[in-house]
């Protein structure tokens, strides 16, 4: 591949790369570019556009000339200055639907004086909030250094700027060949919950899960996937962007495929784990339920470990990594992904007080895997680290 380096006027005085505008025609140019791959945003980014005049409301107004060429201001006089958020630029690489979702995105986030569980959480939300696929987090006294990928792990904390860099570089090359089916979304109904189409043995698996807080928050949003093969080109999943602590309401995703290319979803986006369930449920014959959350594995747990640093989750190789590993316990099949969560595999005829005692047995659903976590105390919002 060819590496081609774009500086701003601030790193280069020849460069015409000077304001936010200047910097999402490069991104239009980027997009426009079939054989771009990767991109390493590290531009510093204005984030906030502003005006000034002799009084507020003719500052808020913002109807007089502005930039570097407009008239100077009487410094004689008191000027009153209004701000509004400026549009976050990385959002039109990837995010929404005029993103291309074939980029492979890093973002970077800077703090100053942050907490590491501050730093992670100002990282994940850049991260989710533009679909970047890996985010290195610095901050500026603190010196330390996390890259945080979209499963929510961390990997590669350190104040060792040059090794968090080697790290990130490191797994770009590592996730950015991956390959991917993308869904297409029609029009059709939800699938209710309680909908007989729906296993009683899944509904219940679930439910004792969400109770006991495998499922967590973040910015409105659960981690994790769950799912039902109805037939070998048909089944229901979790969808994406949603709370599976409110299933009642949420719903599943009726999903139909011919072939490894071409995934229909019907009424919402479908789980990205969906890849490795289609995966898992074609190479394990006799099962048709799989649940996945994001909780750490119990010390002495015999649970197969399969690293997931390579792989983003959602991707073919992410759900083959998952199949080829899975271990035989009794009436089901199981792995544990690496700083990830564990992927259970049964039948929807098996006795599901089986799988949750083996839930039980192996995993903390109290606890989350992957960097830092939001958990309530005494009715309020307390940062915790759940370490590997």
């Amino acid at each position: 591949m060819d590496v081609e380096l774009r500086l701003t006027k601030m790193a280069d005085h020849t460069s015409n790369i000077v304001t936010n505008d200047d910097l999402a025609l490069l991104c239009d140019e980027i997009k426009s570019d079939p054989l771009a791959k990767i991109v390493f945003f590290t531009a510093a980014v204005v984030d906030f556009n502003g005006c000034a005049g002799e009084t507020p409301v003719r500052a808020q107004a913002g109807s007089f000339e502005q930039g570097k060429h407009a008239p100077r201001l009487d410094s004689r006089k008191e000027q009153a200055a209004f701000l509004r958020p400026a549009d976050k630029v990385i959002d039109q690489l990837r995010a929404g639907d005029k993103g291309r979702k074939d980029l492979f995105l890093v973002g970077f986030k800077t703090t100053s004086g942050a907490s590491p569980q501050e730093q992670y959480e100002a990282g994940l939300a850049l991260l989710k909030r533009s679909s970047c696929n890996l985010v290195l987090a610095n901050d500026t006294l603190t010196r330390n250094n996390m890259v945080i990928c979209p499963e929510e792990a961390v990997y590669h904390e350190t104040t060792n700027r040059e090794a968090a860099l080697r790290g990130l570089v490191e797994m770009v090359l590592l996730r950015s060949h991956l390959t991917f089916t993308r869904s297409t979304v029609v029009s059709g109904d939800l699938v209710p919950w309680e909908s007989d189409l729906v296993p009683d043995t899944l509904r219940t698996i679930v439910d004792y899960c969400i109770e006991r807080g495998a499922y967590k928050k973040f910015l409105g949003v659960t981690a994790g996937h769950f799912a039902v093969k109805l037939s070998d080109t048909e089944f229901l999943t979790s969808r994406r962007k949603t709370d599976f602590n409110d299933m009642k309401t949420v719903g599943l995703v009726r999903v139909k495929t011919d072939g490894p290319d071409t995934v229909l979803a019907y009424g919402s986006k479908p789980s990205v784990g969906g890849q490795s369930q289609r995966i898992v449920f074609h190479d394990h014959p006799g099962t048709d339920c799989i649940v996945h959350f994001h909780c750490p594995i119990k010390p002495g747990s015999k649970v197969p470990v399969a690293s997931q640093r390579e792989y983003e989750c959602g991707s073919h190789q992410c759900g083959k990594n998952t199949s080829d590993h899975l271990g035989e316990f009794g009436n089901l099949k199981a792995v544990y992904l690496d700083q990830h969560g564990p992927n259970i595999v049964f039948s929807s005829t098996i006795d599901p007080q089986e799988v949750i005692d083996f839930i039980e047995e192996n995993f903390d659903l109290e606890k989350k895997t992957g960097g830092y976590q939001l958990r309530k105390t005494s009715g309020k919002s307390t940062l915790a680290l759940s370490l590997p």
